[in-house]
C-alpha cells in the first residue's frame, strides 16, 4: 500500500507580520500616549467636563487625519519611486538583455551559487518573468512589500483612532474630579497591553516592551499635567 505523506502545514515567521505590525504598533501607541496626553493637560488647568471631551475628541480626529496624510504622502513618495525604477528596469530589460542577465547572475553568485548555476538560475527566472526577478532581486521590490498609498493611510488612521479612543472613553465616564488620575491609569495598562501585544506577536520577549512604553507614557503624562497646572485658570 503507498504511503501518504501529510503535507507540512505553511511555516509563518515574525518576520512576515513586521511590516504591518510595526505600523499598527506605532498608530496606537500614539493614539494613547497623545490623546491621554492632551486630556491630562486639560483636565490639570481645571477645564470643564465639556472640554475635557472636546480636547479628546478633537486629539482624536486630528491625529487620525494627521497620520492618514502622512502615511499617504509618505508611501506615495516610495510608490512613485518604484514606479520609476520598474520603469528604468523595464528600459533596460529592453535594450541591454545579456548586461541584465549578468547582472542578475552576479546577484545569484554573491548568495553562494557557482557560476554556472547562477547564469542558467538568472536566465531561467528571467524566461519566465524577467522584470519581475529583477524588481525581487535586484530592487528588492515584491507584491508583498510593495507601496500602497491608500492602504496605509486608512491603516495608520484605523490604529491611531483605536488607541485614541480608550482615554476619550475613560474621560467620558470618569467623574469630573479624577479625570486625570483615570485617564493615566487607564491609558498606562492599555500601553502595557499594547507593547506586550506588540512583543508577542513579533516573537520577543514582553517585559521591556511593557517597561518601555509605560516609562515615556509616565513622562508625557506628568510632563502635559505639569503644564496644565502653570498655565491653567484657577478656580
Amino acid at each position: 500500500m503507498e504511503s501518504r505523506t501529510a503535507p507540512r502545514p505553511k511555516e509563518v515567521h515574525a518576520t512576515s507580520r513586521l511590516g504591518w505590525l510595526r505600523a499598527a504598533v506605532l498608530g496606537a501607541n500614539d493614539g494613547i500616549l497623545s490623546t491621554s496626553s492632551l486630556i491630562i493637560g486639560v483636565a490639570s488647568a481645571h477645564a470643564t467636563q465639556a472640554s475635557i471631551l472636546l480636547a479628546g475628541i478633537s486629539s482624536l480626529v486630528a491625529g487620525a487625519m494627521s497620520m492618514a496624510a502622512g502615511e499617504y504622502v509618505s508611501v506615495s513618495s516610495q510608490a512613485d519611486s518604484e514606479k520609476a525604477d520598474l520603469a528604468r528596469e523595464k528600459k533596460e530589460l529592453g535594450s541591454s538583455w545579456d548586461a541584465e542577465v549578468s547582472e542578475l547572475a552576479g546577484i545569484y553568485r554573491q548568495r553562494g551559487l557557482d557560476d554556472i548555476l547562477a547564469r542558467k538560475v538568472a536566465l531561467q527566472l528571467m524566461k519566465h518573468d524577467a522584470l519581475g526577478a529583477h524588481a525581487r532581486d535586484e530592487l528588492g521590490i515584491s507584491e508583498a512589500t510593495a507601496a500602497r498609498p491608500v492602504q496605509a493611510a486608512f491603516a495608520s488612521a484605523g490604529a491611531f483612532s483605536s488607541g485614541a479612543i480608550l482615554p476619550v472613553l475613560a474621560a467620558l465616564l470618569s467623574p469630573a474630579g479624577v479625570v486625570s488620575w483615570t485617564v493615566s491609569a487607564i491609558s498606562l495598562l492599555g500601553l502595557a497591553v499594547l507593547g506586550v501585544v506588540g512583543a508577542r506577536a513579533g516573537g520577543a520577549d514582553p517585559l521591556r516592551p511593557a517597561i518601555r512604553v509605560i516609562f515615556w507614557g509616565i513622562m508625557a503624562m506628568a510632563v502635559t499635567a505639569a503644564i496644565g497646572r502653570i498655565f491653567g485658570v484657577q478656580t
